[in-house]
């Protein structure tokens, strides 16, 4: 009989020491639930995040096309050349449709002139290639620099409404409160922080692979400049 009594009396305290342990545990906050307490300041960081992941993924694709290099185009760009079939070239470059086919043909149109001006129309075609390969990454750079700001932004504004808050509780104001509003506050400087830290990484690789591609246009540049000045047999 003391036995059972002592059972009961220690399932009774286990429960009662139990239950506000499971009475306060916090709920977990999904990442919507935490994007919505971001409030407006969420829309255009949002939209920042959704332009730099589009421009990453549409700059892969054309750097990939870009990268594409045939084995064997310069070798029959040599041949041509050195069977004078000039125009059989230059509609080779164009089936090709690659920036350093682009500059290839740009060079063959100035075939005759001096190999200085050849040089200077093939530089020129270059950069206006580089140009094209660009294209979207001041925009990711701009990102990556102004998307933390605008989340710390974000934060001072949440911070200022959460100690507004307080002040005007007065007397009826504690800790709770003001917790709230901090966290609800740092949500955007969250959001800001990995918005641009995509656009950064996103910028530093399409940077790397547009040296990779300066880097092939460069060499072909050289071969099709050493090209012209073989000796004609």
């Amino acid at each position: 009989m003391l036995q059972l009594d002592t059972t009961v009396i220690t399932e009774t305290a286990a429960t009662v020491i139990t239950a506000p342990a499971a009475e306060t545990a916090p709920a977990a906050l999904s990442v919507w639930d935490l994007t919505l307490r971001g409030g407006y300041i969420m829309i255009p960081l949002a939209i920042l995040s959704i332009i730099s992941i589009y421009i990453l993924v549409e700059r892969m694709i054309v750097l990939h096309r870009a990268a594409k290099e045939d084995d064997t185009f310069m070798q029959q760009i040599r041949h041509y050349i050195l069977d004078g079939e000039i125009d059989s070239a230059r509609n080779l470059c164009r089936r090709s449709d690659t920036p350093y086919a682009r500059l290839i043909d740009k060079g063959i149109s100035r075939m005759g002139r001096p190999m200085n001006d050849v040089l200077v129309a093939i530089e020129n075609t270059g950069n206006l290639e580089v140009s094209k390969l660009e294209k979207g990454l001041a925009w990711l750079a701009t990102t990556a620099a102004g998307a933390p700001m605008i989340g710390f932004l974000g934060t001072v504004m949440g911070m200022v409404e959460a100690f507004y808050s307080i002040a005007s509780a007065s007397n009826t104001a504690n800790i709770s409160v003001l917790a709230d509003g901090i966290y609800a506050a740092l949500v955007t400087t969250v959001a800001g922080l990995v918005v641009g830290i995509i656009a950064l990484f996103a910028y530093n690789y399409l940077t790397a692979r547009i040296n990779g591609v300066m880097n092939k246009l460069e060499a072909k540049t050289m071969e099709f400049m050493d090209l012209l000045n073989e000796p004609v047999l």
